[in-house]
């Protein structure tokens, strides 16, 4: 059930942010957004990880 919660919040934490980076993209530049993308994927996919074992190991 927790990951369900943690996988809900980040979904929602994307839609709210996709849109305000697209609407402020301008000011902070493409370029830095694109320089930090490559890190956040592989971030993002290692705490879903951790957390599912976190939960795993919880149980």
């Amino acid at each position: 059930m927790n990951i369900v919660v943690i996988l809900v919040c980040l979904v929602v934490a994307l839609v709210i942010l996709i849109p305000l980076l697209e609407k402020y993209n301008k000011r902070i530049g493409l370029d830095k957004m694109e320089k930090y993308s490559k890190y956040i994927i592989p971030l993002a996919m290692a705490g879903i990880v951790v957390n599912m074992i976190y939960s795993m190991v919880q149980d």
